[in-house]
């Protein structure tokens, strides 16, 4: 496939160029340019109600901008998921705040789901150009629009768009949108904010004092949040960013956590590798509850756990979990090409729902019971009721581990016996059992005992080549796998294992370069799907991980650094990074900011004592 460089590339920003805000129900991505071209309306799974993100012609949008701006730039609001766009020109200067007000018990209007816009000039005088331009249900459902004095309603067949306005507003174009141009000296403000209602109502009067309560209460619910973190070591900025992130993508009412907030983001220039991400995948959750616990947010821990415990219980007997879930536990998800729609930059086709929930993916055990084993460790006890529906499904993995499954990267070429399979099958009776001994719970210790057992020689015998002087991706395969740079971080292996060292040496010769980390080759369509992809960022912090743990930390330190000048202008990550430096795929992504943590924390801990011995060496200790 070839990269679409027409004129439609023009009409989008690079990935990179987007912040986030959000209400802990959905997020708003808003461009660097002012221009909001994406929001799932009323939760992240829901249908597009802005994805001029998608099809920048079709799609919809809801754009602010200045005219005489001759260079934007954006920045969060100090601890906080407010997001502060400024249009600087000659002679003035611009400051957009665009925000969600959370759901939480300290707002007056709970249950609302709404975009707040306001506009300052801090110099000069600005002339602001606003367009706001729906397309409902992926731009497939028509709408009308109504002009009222306070702003004006798009209404469309299961939902309704009220815009709200302190300044009048003119429908425009095919009628199918609203305009205004206003002139703002010091001193004046413009507010707008579009709510998401079942029942169409006239929109009520907004004005600057209205607005300026919300920012306080959004940044005062922020700022209480992030001070929750116990985390004070060398990279806080980078970390309360990436905690700040990951909240944005835990749905509240029900303690999921979304993989990313967006779909069908191409992971290759031109597309084919484009995915929905809006959906609770078991792993990811798993690995989320883990960075949010050691940054001390254990109730975000408390509440994935009872969705968790909910998944469980629902499984009928004699089944195991499935592979990802919507957000309020369903699991029939089936997926569909929006062919209307012209994709980012033209790379098609545009997804909706994704396959891999039908998927068998063995790894999700391991992750799953190594979170609730710290979570049980550090957090709360679990419940009995838990302990038994987890045993169930560590009964469904003893008679199924030994299948050919998907794996963790959820490739499309067949199932095979994949190593990290076999690893985290390891891990997920392995944690068991150590929940076991220190809670006392009944549990058939000597199955479980054998099934790590076997399962770890697995890996040793079967998964290590010799002639490769590797563990590969694979049963008596030769492909390297960086998911396997986990090894030490699970326990499995030390961090100076010859075997793993070896297995980290090969990976730099083949997976490696200029420090980012590709998952596996792609060439030839191995793994089932065309075209290639970027790097991998959560396995380039793996590798940092596994560096520091292998003491080899002013190479981790150095590679960790320079991951971060990859984050974009607002400290966020896409799932990949392109071969120029551009972001790829689905953004921002869960994994790679929980990776971050991750990294951070042990990177921190590593340098702490390397300095430490260095300085007791200087000293004759």
């Amino acid at each position: 496939m070839t990269y679409d460089s027409g004129p439609r590339h023009r009409d989008y920003l690079p990935i990179e160029d987007h912040g986030i805000i959000g209400d802990l129900h959905t997020v708003a991505l808003v461009g660097a340019d002012g221009t909001i071209d994406w929001c799932c309306l009323p939760r992240f799974d829901a249908p597009a109600v802005f994805g001029a993100l998608l099809d920048a012609r079709l799609g919809g949008h809801f754009r602010v901008t200045a005219r005489d701006a001759e260079r934007t730039r954006q920045m969060y609001m100090p601890d906080s998921n407010v997001l502060l766009t400024r249009f600087l020109g000659q002679s003035s200067v611009a400051e957009l705040y665009d925000f969600m007000v959370p759901d939480h018990p300290s707002f007056p209007e709970r249950g609302v789901r709404q975009i707040v816009r306001q506009v300052r000039v801090p110099r000069g005088r600005a002339v602001l150009e606003v367009c706001c331009r729906p397309a409902f249900d992926y731009a497939r459902a028509p709408h009308s629009v109504t002009v009222t004095d306070h702003g004006a309603v798009f209404a469309a067949p299961g939902g309704a768009l009220v815009l709200r306005s302190s300044v009048p507003l003119e429908p425009a174009g095919d009628g199918l949108e609203v305009r205004a141009t206003v002139t703002l000296d010091p001193g004046s403000t413009l507010e707008l904010a579009a709510q998401w209602t079942d029942v169409p109502a006239p929109p009520a009067p907004i004005d600057a004092h209205e607005a300026a309560v919300l920012l306080d209460s959004t940044l005062a619910y922020w700022d209480g949040w992030v001070r929750k973190s116990q985390y004070r070591g060398r990279y806080r900025e980078g970390v309360e960013r990436s905690a700040l992130a990951l909240k944005l993508l835990v749905h509240q009412p029900t303690g999921a956590l979304v993989a990313a907030p967006t779909t069908s983001l191409p992971e290759s220039p031109g597309g084919g590798r484009n995915w929905d991400y809006r959906y609770t995948w078991i792993r990811d959750a798993a690995f989320t509850l883990y960075a949010l616990m050691r940054l001390g947010f254990t109730e975000e821990a408390a509440a994935f756990i009872d969705w968790l415990h909910q998944r469980c219980v629902e499984a009928p007997p004699g089944t195991g979990l499935h592979v990802l879930y919507g957000i309020d536990g369903r699991a029939d998800l089936p997926e569909t090409v929006l062919g209307h729609l012209s994709g980012y930059r033209g790379a098609k086709p545009v997804r909706i729902g994704n396959a891999a929930a039908r998927q068998t993916q063995l790894d999700i055990h391991g992750e799953l019971m190594d979170s609730v084993y710290l979570y049980d460790k550090h957090g709360e006890p679990i419940s009995y009721e838990l302990w038994e529906a987890l045993a169930r499904q560590l009964e469904w993995l003893e008679k199924h581990w030994e299948e050919p499954d998907d794996g963790i990267w959820e490739t499309r070429g067949g199932p095979q016996r994949f190593t990290y399979s076999a690893l985290m099958t390891w891990v997920a009776f392995e944690r068991a059992l150590r929940i076991s001994r220190h809670r006392g719970m009944p549990a058939p210790v000597e199955r479980w005992r054998d099934s790590a057992a076997e399962a770890y020689r697995f890996v040793q015998e079967r998964c290590w080549s010799p002639e490769a002087g590797a563990y590969c991706q694979s049963a008596d395969g030769r492909t390297l796998d960086a998911s396997l740079l986990v090894m030490p971080l699970v326990k499995f292996s030390g961090p100076r294992d010859p075997r793993f060292l070896s297995t980290v040496r090969r990976i730099e010769d083949q997976l490696v370069s200029d420090s980012l980390v590709r998952r596996y080759r792609t060439e030839g369509g191995a793994d089932g799907l065309p075209g290639d992809e970027g790097t991998f960022n959560l396995c380039s912090f793996w590798y940092v991980e596994a560096l520091a743990r292998a003491g080899r930390v002013g190479e981790a330190r150095y590679i960790f650094e320079k991951m971060l000048t990859h984050a974009s202008h607002l400290g966020l990550y896409a799932e990949e990074i392109g071969p120029a430096g551009e972001a790829l795929g689905n953004f921002p992504q869960a994994f790679t900011h929980l990776a971050l943590i991750s990294a951070a924390t042990n990177l921190d801990r590593a340098i702490t004592a390397h300095q430490g011995t260095a300085s007791a060496r200087r000293c004759g200790g």
